[in-house]
């Protein structure tokens, strides 16, 4: 896999007339660069905009960060999903409190060994912030070299992003390496799009790329994902007077400790859902409502019936809230939160 020398000019050159002013580029402030690092994997830049300032608003350190009350980081997060994201997000700032004086290390080395962050994510910090010679090799600047190289290397594998990383290594000389960075990753995500034609006709690198007389229609080569599982689970939107029915997830498995209402494996008839409720202490009386939902998850799709209970006791096995307080304070995972709109209508 080779990459010509001359990529580099080329793709600064147009990096500085065409990169978009993302609110994280304002500075090179490792916090910040970190954060927006984290809050864009597995979620696109436009959604990410609005996060990243408020949660800088509410958390403007790394120590604010460590600090953070659980309630208060989650709802600050609530809708970006993926939460272990921010769970190690604060285990990290934590760390850099502990061992670093609670200043960001400033070594690859010691960025990659903080919690979360792996190759991508340090070298994107080391580079952008300060100035290491480290390609940050992710999805968009793998699918970038495929196509401008003409490599067939399953993507998907280790090796081939370590074979991406040494091809990319020389072009890292004596340039500014934070900005060639995120030029690769901007030509990915604005020219060198996935799953669409690219835009050939506005790449810089159009006259050195193998792929652009059609080429990257089978470009790059990833091995196909195994189909989403589907599951089924009945939801409990249990009411006494004008509060709900809210429990923590356990500590392993989807969404891990995360607040959600009630719900068991599988379909569970009216009859049932009324002995279930009654079998948790909340009395049950009339169903006030059956509804239907669904969620999709990265490699999982969630299918989500839904019975509306009215109930004559708070189970205190449950944490009883009104709708309002749903909004303000407890951080609801999409799947959950959807429901939510729901209540206020009935």
């Amino acid at each position: 896999m080779e990459v010509d020398k001359r990529t580099a000019g080329l793709l600064l050159e147009w990096y500085r007339d065409n990169k978009r002013p993302l609110p994280w580029r304002k500075d090179r402030e490792p916090y910040h660069v970190w954060l927006s690092e984290i809050m864009c994997q597995q979620t696109r830049v436009e959604t990410v905009k609005g996060y990243f300032e408020r949660f800088l608003a509410e958390l403007p350190t790394i120590a604010d960060l460590a600090s953070c009350p659980v309630e208060k980081l989650e709802k600050l997060w609530e809708g970006l999903g993926y939460y272990s994201r921010v769970r190690n997000l604060q285990k990290a700032a934590v760390m850099i409190c502990e061992r670093h004086g609670g200043a960001f290390p400033r070594d690859y080395a010691s960025i990659r060994a903080l919690p979360g962050i792996g190759n991508y994510t340090a070298a994107a910090i080391a580079s952008i912030c300060f100035g290491d010679a480290v390609p940050a090799v992710d999805g968009n600047v793998l699918r970038v070299v495929a196509r401008l190289s003409g490599s067939r290397s399953d993507i998907s594998r280790e090796s081939t992003k370590t074979e991406v990383r040494d091809s990319l290594t020389p072009l890292f000389q004596h340039v500014s390496c934070g900005d060639l960075n995120q030029a690769f990753m901007e030509l990915g995500a604005l020219i060198c799009l996935p799953n669409h034609a690219p835009l050939c006709s506005d790449c810089p690198l159009n006259a050195l790329c193998v792929s652009s007389r059609g080429g990257w229609k089978e470009l790059p080569v990833k091995k196909q994902k195994n189909p989403r599982k589907t599951e089924r689970h009945t939801v409990f939107l249990l009411q006494f007077d004008d509060q709900w029915a809210l429990r923590r997830r356990g500590e392993e498995g989807v969404l891990a400790g995360l607040w959600e209402f009630p719900n068991v494996s599988g379909d569970v008839s009216a009859q049932a859902a009324l002995e279930k409720a009654e079998s948790w202490g909340c009395r049950p009386g009339d169903i006030l409502k059956a509804m239907e939902k669904r969620h999709i998850f990265t490699h999982l799709n969630w299918e989500l019936p839904a019975w509306v209970i009215r109930c004559g006791a708070k189970a205190d096995c449950f944490e009883w809230v009104t709708t309002r307080d749903i909004r303000s304070g407890y951080s609801l995972p999409t799947a959950f939160r959807q429901f939510v709109a729901e209540l206020e209508n009935l």
